[in-house]
């Protein structure tokens, strides 16, 4: 059992080799594609198992003649807009592209407000104070 599992893990590793072309399309998609479970990856960047498994899913697609396109349509219809690593603009994703400058220009907002309650206010001179500062001014 172990040996024949062992022959077929190497005999799908030597056919996948054999084909630098799908190779270099499964790679090509793989780095347009997220990892789900690692957010911040590309399934090319991921060794998670689930990375590991979507990238052999996308070389079956390809070897059973599926183009790039309806790879990535069929990631997206199981997945959703989340697996595209550079989701498209559109309502349900505005918050994707809009969410680092909103945070950002809130932060700003909350930085110059703080900056101005900090200041501190002019001091108020009496007027024997500015005499004597006049005096000492001369």
């Amino acid at each position: 059992m172990r040996a024949s599992l062992l022959a077929l893990a190497l005999l799908a590793g030597s056919a996948a080799a054999q084909d630098p072309a799908l190779d270099k399309r499964v790679a090509g998609l793989a780095h347009e594609l997220r990892c789900l479970v690692c957010q911040n990856q590309t399934l090319a960047d991921s060794n998670a198992p689930l990375a590991v498994d979507l990238r052999n899913q996308i070389r079956e697609q390809l070897q059973s003649g599926a183009s790039e396109r309806e790879v990535i349509d069929f990631m997206v219809a199981r997945y959703g807009d989340f697996v595209l690593y550079r989701p498209p603009l559109k309502a349900s994703t505005l918050a994707l592209w809009l969410g680092p400058f909103v945070l950002l220009a809130l932060g700003a907002l909350l930085l110059v407000r703080r900056l101005v309650r900090r200041r501190a206010p002019e001091p108020q001179l009496s007027e024997a104070e500015r005499a004597r500062a006049a005096k000492l001014l001369e």
